[in-house]
């Protein structure tokens, strides 16, 4: 069973532009991608900027986004992370929390995320307030899904670490007080999950009394650590099996759009494929799609280097070489690794504390 595929743009650095989602949209919803959640961590007018509106300009762009979505049959949705609104929900802040739901339902969303994630939350009480919220947005909002994002949307305990004590029974709570209607994300036992079975995600239903929406952070490679790798293997670990245990399957995709479509593109094979799926075939056919037969040989013998060692494990000799090969090739996907060699997309601790 295929569930619903999806896109989240929701890595910290540098997002994409509107040309790379929307060429990224047209060429996954042929393989049924069915949603893009526009949720960027550098949009501050998503996150600790909430209360300001969007200026006319962007918001006319995300508008125009939005209909290239509708016109591919793909559901158009934002997150929006209204930061530590939890701990003071009061007249003041409901105003401006109403002002930017009109501006965002202006836009005619299929999706609104409701993201509580990346904020302190060890207060005994967090369920209810955030529930208050929640059901509050829901009465007045015109979006055909809902989609919440826990603060504690995982079992990986650097959440606690980071964030707080999760309080005691907090996933039980969201999922008792919630309307049923409203989907909650879930990005498995880990932040990044190396696998998902049914098993988990079964018992994760029963504390949500929902199936959970996967946020996969596969082939995400924002963080200061991640950021020296490029995710470009295959999906592993997530069986078809879980299909039936999920109510969608959401890919946090890495900081290249291009290079991205290729592991996406190997999901939508693994569950059509189910048992007979093998990863190493579905990337060398994903990469021909996406690259041409020449540049994907050259992306695969270079693996180790790109995926594998990283920046930090590469001597300066093959980060050269490697350099020059990739720059012979004129494809966006080429220039995506010249970049990444060259670190235009290292990201450092500092814009995980401000975005």
């Amino acid at each position: 069973m295929t569930p619903q595929l999806g896109i989240i743009e929701g890595f910290f650095g540098r997002p994409y532009d509107w040309a790379e989602r929307a060429d990224m949209v047209a060429a996954l919803a042929p393989a049924g991608y069915g949603f893009y959640l526009y949720a960027p961590k550098a949009d501050g007018f998503l996150r600790r900027r909430w209360r300001d509106p969007y200026p006319d300009a962007e918001l006319e762009r995300l508008g125009a986004f939005a209909a290239h979505c509708r016109a591919a049959g793909v559901r158009f949705g934002v997150g929006l992370s209204p930061y530590e609104l939890f701990l003071g929900f009061d007249g003041p802040a409901k105003d401006a929390l109403a002002a930017k739901l009109d501006q965002l339902h202006g836009l005619g969303l299929d999706d609104l995320g409701i993201f509580f994630d990346d904020m302190k939350g060890d207060l005994p009480d967090l369920a209810a307030r955030q529930v208050e919220i929640v059901d509050w947005i829901a009465d007045r909002s015109a979006a055909g899904r809902l989609i919440v994002c826990p603060s504690y949307y995982t079992d990986d305990p650097v959440l606690d670490r980071v964030f707080g004590q999760r309080p005691p029974g907090y996933l039980e709570s969201l999922g008792e007080r919630l309307d049923p209607a409203i989907e909650l994300m879930w990005t498995g036992e880990e932040v990044c999950a190396r696998a998902f079975s049914p098993g988990h995600l079964a018992r994760v239903a029963g504390q949500m009394r929902r199936k959970p929406f996967l946020w996969d952070n596969y082939p995400v490679n924002d963080g200061p650590r991640m950021s020296r790798h490029l995710h470009l293997r295959a999906f592993t670990g997530r069986p078809a099996a879980i299909g039936a245990e999920i109510a969608a399957h959401g890919v946090n995709t890495a900081s290249q759009p291009v290079l991205s479509l290729i592991p996406c593109l190997t999901l939508a094979e693994s569950y059509a494929a189910g048992d007979a799926y093998e990863y190493g075939a579905a990337f060398r056919r994903a990469a021909e799609t996406v690259l041409g037969a020449d540049l994907a040989g050259a992306v695969e013998r270079a693996l180790l280097s790109l995926e594998d060692a990283g920046l930090d494990g590469l001597e300066d000799g093959t980060k050269t070489r490697l350099r020059a090969r990739f720059a012979a090739f004129d494809h966006p996907a080429a220039r995506e690794i010249v970049a990444w060699l060259d670190g235009v997309y290292a990201i450092g601790a500092d814009e995980l504390q401000t975005q």
